[in-house]
């Protein structure tokens, strides 16, 4: 389950592993002040895994009128901290990972800004702020978190190559999303492991229905099979 702002990294995953159900719970604009609404205590049955990301709004400069999406940096900290802290409650076995705040092309963001909006404040130097604070907090809290502010710059021409406008990420940003991600799950000493190729495959089961085989006399299970993939996870 992944939680905060829409993040199609998550969908993508699920696309290319499919051995477990993944669910995105995000809107528009969100910010980690609407966030525990999300995690209901009572809930029959509770995730193996949670992925949260807030701060790319919450980041966002103030307004001159007070209006708008930004989020004071102590806000911020307290909402993530109360975040950890239910979910951790939710379950003995529900895993959480943490992304912090990635950066975004400030060029493109100023240059782009639409007639209909008045003034749009994101700099990479608050982008930084935040995705420290949220890096900090979770290392306090023993919480998995995932550096995407350092993560993006690794990659060469990251301003043009990882977003479709300067903030929303490109098919190359959600690609290092979802590497990241991998990293944490293959590396996590969790029993039991949540990384894909540790999972079972659903209806793995030989069928006389799966296609022939060259010799005609046997059918192919394609259950286990990576190589349609467009994407060859790790």
């Amino acid at each position: 389950m992944a939680v905060g702002a829409p993040f199609s990294p998550i969908s993508t995953l699920a696309k290319q592993t499919y051995c477990c159900e993944a669910t995105t719970d995000g809107t528009r604009g969100v910010l980690s002040r609407f966030s525990i609404k999300f995690f209901p205590k009572d809930a029959p049955v509770q995730p193996a895994l949670v992925i949260v990301y807030f701060g790319g709004n919450d980041s966002m400069g103030p307004h001159s009128s007070g209006l708008g999406p930004h989020v004071p940096l102590d806000e911020y900290m307290e909402n993530m901290r109360k975040i950890a802290t239910h979910l951790k409650s939710l379950s003995d076995t529900t895993r959480i990972i943490f992304m912090s705040c990635p950066p975004v092309d400030e060029i493109r963001v100023s240059s782009g800004t639409s007639e209909f909006f008045s003034e749009v404040v994101r700099t990479n130097e608050l982008c930084q702020i935040y995705s420290n604070a949220c890096i900090k907090l979770c290392q306090e809290l023993g919480v998995t978190v995932v550096d995407l502010f350092s993560a993006f710059q690794k990659r060469d021409g990251w301003t043009t190559a990882c977003f479709t406008d300067g903030i929303h990420l490109s098919e190359e940003g959600s690609k290092i999303v979802v590497e990241e991600i991998l990293k944490v799950l293959r590396e996590a000493e969790w029993v039991p492991s949540l990384h894909w190729k540790s999972m079972p495959t659903e209806f793995s089961e030989d069928s006389p229905y799966d296609l022939v085989a060259a010799d005609g006399k046997q059918t192919l299970n394609p259950s286990e099979w990576t190589f349609h993939r467009e994407v060859h996870w790790d």
